[in-house]
């Protein structure tokens, strides 16, 4: 007898506080002082003011027309145990996961990642529940572009390799990230990864090319800002 399939929940199953009440009032003693909540906070505005990634993320989507705000766009939230953030297009709300963020390295690389769907989402009105091809896409950009698989962090995963490593690894972290959002088998989602992968491999928007450390960063963030500079000169 065919099995019914399961119900997609698109990863909200990782997310509880997405559809639960929330335990403090905001400004509440109970969530501003001595909290993971307020750890959160305090990591997220460090890595919103000094990551240039962050940075130049933030300034591409204002000039997008999407502004963000701290308050409206980013929450803090307890979830699964093996998600660090994700992003919900139903909001457009960045969810950063303060019980599994201790480290401000850490924090810069999610708060960059969910950056660059939120900027996806903004830029190229992604069709997130839909269509697969748009989601391993923006998964892609986001495991290549975000630092995800720089060598000092894939380094401290015990993951070395020399032929094509940084492919391998953008193509690994894309596929892990759909099949834990999607009730899809792994040969599905392997296919629609390797469909979309070079075209979405090599948009490097807004970077301008694939920043494979902070000081790549840094320039990437410096050649934004001063995009405009050279013609208005002219």
């Amino acid at each position: 007898m065919e099995q019914p399939k399961q119900e997609e929940d698109y990863g909200y199953d990782l997310f509880p506080e997405r559809n639960a009440p929330k335990k403090y009032k905001k400004g509440s003693i109970g969530e501003s002082l001595f909290t993971f909540s307020h750890k959160c906070q305090v990591m997220l505005q460090f890595a919103m003011e000094t990551s240039p990634y962050a940075k130049l993320l933030l300034s591409a989507m204002k000039s997008s027309g999407c502004k963000v705000f701290k308050d409206r766009h980013f929450s803090c939230e307890d979830c699964d145990g093996t998600v660090s953030g994700g992003f919900d297009a139903a909001s457009s709300q960045i969810v950063l996961c303060q019980n599994n963020i201790h480290q401000q390295a850490h924090m810069n690389r999610v708060v960059t990642h969910e950056l660059i769907h939120a900027f996806d989402h903004c830029r190229a009105h992604v069709d997130w529940f839909s269509n697969l091809r748009h989601l391993a896409c923006s998964e892609i950009r986001a495991a290549n572009l975000s630092g995800d698989c720089a060598f000092q962090n894939e380094a401290a995963r015990f993951n070395f390799g020399l032929e094509k490593h940084h492919q391998e690894c953008v193509r690994g972290r894309a596929l892990r990230s759909i099949l834990a959002v999607r009730n899809i088998g792994r040969e599905e989602a392997a296919k629609i990864v390797d469909e979309v992968f070079d075209t979405c491999f090599n948009d490097h928007a807004p970077f301008g090319r694939i920043p494979h450390g902070k000081k790549d960063a840094k320039f990437a963030c410096r050649d934004y800002e001063n995009r405009d500079r050279y013609y208005a000169n002219i």
